[in-house]
């Protein structure tokens, strides 16, 4: 038995020093798990926000990168690339996916080599070919390849449904198949040069893949940083649960997308055309292209751009004489250059008014010079459009000659239809 005088004290002696310390470090070591909480739902939360910010326009053209192609080379293809795959959340969530619990540079290297296999194979070679799949689908299968990735981290095959994962090699070679179609699809929105088509597809995969490197670089640091904390572990089930959810989540949007374009008729909006200024053309705020109204139009023609095809349509124009017109694809869009090429001219001049990708556009224009005036549409579909121009005002019909409107005898209808034409 321990009497009070010696044992007691001596015990008091040992067990408060050792209870400080042991409070000193657990508070220490709640504090850095509470510094590291905050800095991981800081950095989730931003990342969250970019990935919903640009959700709504993940592997779309703007305006602007359509145009720089337009008006660009090889180098542009290039840079839009690397700019598409940088903005492209799927394909980003995917590779974050593959590299999360690799460690060693070579397995990284083998996994990566892999997918970009994949997806180079399919970019190219579906483009080259005119291959085009709804790319609403192809974005909801790479979404649950975002899925799929992030329930094989977590091992859920063995443990939700007690069989061994498919080999992971041949899956992100598969996967990177359809990924490289979703690039394709985005691709072949551009008006591509049918001279040049190998080398501005191999342009376009050379800037994804740089892209693709910069965004793995960045994705490597962060992990290597995450990896170092003790949080690592618990932050590695809330990431891979977290890929599932945003991937389930992407798919319900992309089906969502193709049903409004497997039936329009429910989803029916209003189609805007854009606006342009230029010193001699300029365009009437048009909030939808309708079925044309007979009694307005001098002239309605009908032409038809074949698969892959391109085609011209031009009037000749007095200078300083004025016409007004409007064509639309009911929703097939085309790359179309409006320009004019002045009478006599053998230089090869021309002067373009407007150059840009659309399915419609209403306008006018007051002729600058003599000579022929209109338009050049490419279309790089699979199938036909057929684009119906509706003309009024003071020209010629360069395909029968037809007199304008203040010249010709009138007649006993104002509106002429013209058969489909051909290049001029």
């Amino acid at each position: 038995m321990i009497s009070r005088d010696v044992g007691l004290p001596v015990h008091e002696k040992q067990r408060l020093p050792w209870d400080g310390q042991c409070i000193a470090n657990l508070t220490k070591g709640l504090y850095k798990a509470l510094l590291t909480r905050k800095l991981f739902f800081l950095f989730a939360g931003m990342f969250l926000f970019t990935l919903l910010s640009t959700m709504v326009n993940a592997h779309g053209m703007s305006e602007a990168e359509k145009q720089s192609i337009i008006d660009g080379g090889n180098f542009r293809y290039m840079w839009l690339g690397a700019t598409h795959m940088l903005s492209g959340y799927d394909h980003l969530a995917f590779v974050f996916g593959i590299i999360f619990f690799l460690t060693s540079f070579r397995d990284i290297a083998k996994y990566i080599t892999a997918f970009t296999l994949g997806h180079s194979v399919t970019l190219i070679y579906a483009t080259f070919n005119a291959i085009q799949l709804n790319y609403f689908l192809i974005d909801a299968v790479i979404a649950l390849s975002v899925c799929y990735i992030a329930f094989a981290n977590i091992d859920g095959f063995r443990k939700y449904l007690s069989i061994n994962p498919p080999n992971m090699m041949w899956m992100i070679v598969g996967l990177g198949l359809i990924h490289g179609f979703g690039l394709s699809t985005r691709l072949q929105e551009l008006p591509l040069s049918e001279d040049a088509l190998l080398l501005n597809i191999v342009s376009f995969n050379v800037g994804v893949e740089l892209g693709q490197i910069s965004a793995l670089s960045a994705m490597l640091l962060l992990i290597a940083a995450w990896r170092k904390s003790h949080f690592f572990q618990t932050f590695s089930v809330i990431t891979s649960y977290g890929l599932i959810i945003i991937g389930s989540f992407l798919f319900l949007m992309q089906m969502h997308g193709y049903t409004h374009t497997s039936n329009p008729e429910e989803f029916a909006v209003a189609m805007q055309t854009p606006q342009f200024n230029s010193d001699n053309a300029n365009t009437t705020d048009s909030t939808a292209m309708t079925v044309a109204d007979p009694a307005r139009w001098q002239d309605s023609i009908s032409i038809i751009i074949p698969a892959r095809g391109d085609k011209e349509y031009k009037l000749h124009i007095s200078n300083g004489k004025q016409f007004e017109y409007e064509w639309n694809t009911e929703g097939e869009p085309l790359f179309f250059d409006f320009h004019g090429e002045p009478k006599g001219d053998k230089t090869g001049f021309f002067q373009s008014y407007k150059r840009s990708t659309d399915s419609a556009f209403t306008g006018s224009l007051t002729a600058p010079f003599e000579g022929t005036h209109g338009w050049y549409w490419k279309n790089n579909s699979l199938s036909p459009v057929n684009i119906t121009l509706n003309i009024k005002g003071e020209y010629q019909l360069i395909d029968s000659k037809k007199e304008s409107k203040e010249e010709k005898q009138p007649t006993k209808s104002a509106t002429t239809t013209h058969k489909s034409i051909g290049s001029l």
